[in-house]
C-alpha cells in the first residue's frame, strides 16, 4: 500500500505540474515561445512538460516497453494514466476540458513519451492530433458530447480510418463512401469518379451494427498497438453523425494529416534519442582492446552524427510547431520536420546496432526494438517520399510567387 500511496501521489504531483505549466501557458499566451531564443531554449512551461513527460516515460515506459513489445501487449493502465496527465487532450482547449497547451508541448510531449516507448507514443499521437484534431475543429456542439468529451483522459481511445488496400499515399481514390437514406447513412460502395471532392467524414461510435474489425497485424514495430481494417457492411450511422459538410472530408484529412505530421516528428525524435542513449551508454562500458569503446574514433564519428541529426530534426520540429501555434502556414515545415525526424530515427537506429555490434542484434538491448520501431514513421501520416513531394510543391508556390 506504501508503495501505491507514492505512485498516486507521484501521478498527482505530475498532473499538477501540467496544470500549473498550461495556466502559465495561459497566462503569457504565445508571445513568449515566438522568438528565434526559443529554439535555443524553451520557456519554462515546456520544460515543465519535458520533465513530466521524461518522468513518466523513465517510471513507467522504459521498463516495460521490452515486454508490451515482445507479448503485443496494448499499454491499457500506462494509457490510462497519460489521460490523468492530460496527455491525450494536450491541444484541446481548457474550455472544454483538455490541456490547453500549444502544438510545441505536444510536439515536446510525443518526444518524450516515444522515447520511452513507441507504440504508446503512437496511441498518443493518434488520439491528440489524429482523433481530437478533427473533431475539436470540425463537430458541432452536441457532437462534442458524444465523440469529444469521454476521449479527454483515457476513459476511451478515439481511431483514425483513411487509407483503404487499393489506394494507399492516393487518400482520394477511397472507394468506401456513403450514401444518405432517410435519417442515416449507409456505408457502401460508390461512384469513383467524383474522387476527393466526394468524400465525407463520419464519426462512427463503437460498437455500431455492421462495423467489424479485421484481424489484428502482425506488424515489424509498433507492436503494442492494434492496428486491423475496419470492414463497413450496410452499416448505418444517424445522419447528424457527419463531420463538417458534405465533400469536406478529404480537405479535414488533409489538414489532420498536416498537423499530425508535426506529432510523428515527435515520435522520430523519441526513438532516435532512445537508440542514441542506448548506443552513447554501450559505447562507454563495453571494452575492446583494453579501453571503452568510446574512445575509438569510428564510434566518435558515429555518436557524433547521431547526435547531428537529432538537433536538426528538433529545431525543424518545433519550427514547424510554433509556426502551427502562430497560425502561420506550416505545411512545409512540417513535412521538413518529419521527413527529418523519421530519417533520423532510422539513421540513429540503425547505427546503435552498428556500435552494439552482436548485442544490437539480439533482444536483450533495446536497439533492435528501436530499429523496427523507426521504420513506420517514414511510411504512415505520409511517407518520406511523400513529403518530399510536399515540400518541393511548396517550394515551388513560393519561387512562383516571389
Amino acid at each position: 500500500m506504501i508503495g501505491r500511496q507514492k505512485e498516486i501521489m507521484a501521478g498527482a504531483s505530475a498532473s499538477c505540474l501540467l496544470r500549473v505549466a498550461a495556466k502559465r501557458f495561459g497566462k503569457h499566451g504565445l508571445s513568449q515561445i515566438r522568438t528565434v531564443s526559443s529554439l535555443v531554449e524553451l520557456p519554462e512551461t515546456h520544460e515543465m512538460m519535458r520533465k513530466t513527460c521524461r518522468d513518466f516515460a523513465d517510471k513507467e515506459l522504459i521498463p516495460i516497453a521490452a515486454k508490451l513489445d515482445k507479448q503485443h501487449l496494448y499499454p491499457t493502465d500506462q494509457v490510462k494514466k497519460l489521460g490523468e496527465l492530460g496527455l491525450l487532450c494536450v491541444n484541446v482547449p481548457a474550455s472544454e476540458g483538455g490541456t490547453g497547451l500549444d502544438y510545441l508541448a505536444y510536439a515536446i510531449a510525443m518526444e518524450e513519451i516515444s522515447r520511452g516507448c513507441a507504440s504508446t507514443g503512437c496511441i498518443m499521437s493518434v488520439n491528440n492530433s489524429l482523433y481530437l484534431g478533427p473533431v475539436q475543429k470540425w463537430a458541432t456542439p452536441k457532437q462534442k458530447e458524444q465523440f469529444l468529451t469521454p476521449f479527454l483522459h483515457g476513459d476511451r481511445v478515439g481511431c483514425f480510418g483513411l487509407s483503404e488496400p487499393g489506394n494507399g499515399s492516393d487518400a482520394g481514390a477511397a472507394s468506401t463512401t456513403a450514401r444518405l437514406d432517410g435519417d442515416s447513412w449507409v456505408f457502401a460502395t460508390t461512384d469513383k469518379s467524383k474522387k476527393h471532392k466526394g468524400i465525407s467524414a463520419f464519426l462512427v461510435p463503437k460498437p455500431t451494427p455492421g462495423l467489424s474489425l479485421g484481424k489484428k497485424e502482425d506488424k515489424l514495430g509498433i507492436k503494442a498497438t492494434s492496428t486491423c481494417y475496419l470492414i463497413f457492411e450496410d452499416c448505418r450511422i444517424p445522419k447528424e453523425n457527419l463531420l463538417g459538410e458534405p465533400g469536406f472530408g478529404f480537405k479535414i484529412a488533409m489538414q489532420t494529416l498536416d498537423a499530425g505530421r508535426i506529432g510523428i516528428a515527435g515520435q522520430g525524435l523519441g526513438i532516435a534519442q532512445a537508440a542514441f542513449e542506448c548506443a552513447i551508454e554501450y559505447a562507454q562500458k563495453r571494452e575492446a582492446f583494453g579501453s571503452p569503446i568510446s574512445k575509438m574514433q569510428t564510434i566518435q564519428t558515429k555518436l557524433a552524427d547521431m547526435a547531428l541529426q537529432i538537433e536538426s530534426a528538433r529545431l525543424l520540429t518545433w519550427k514547424a510547431a510554433m509556426l502551427k501555434d502562430s497560425g502561420k502556414p506550416y505545411s512545409k515545415e512540417a513535412a521538413m520536420a518529419k521527413l527529418a525526424a523519421s530519417e533520423a530515427a532510422t539513421f540513429c537506429s540503425h547505427q546503435a546496432i552498428q556500435v552494439l555490434g552482436g548485442m544490437g542484434y539480439v533482444s536483450d538491448l533495446p536497439a533492435e526494438r528501436h530499429y523496427r520501431d523507426a521504420r513506420i514513421t517514414e511510411i504512415y501520416e505520409g511517407t518520406s517520399e511523400i513529403q518530399r513531394l510536399v515540400i518541393a510543391g511548396n517550394l515551388l508556390k513560393e519561387y512562383q510567387a516571389s
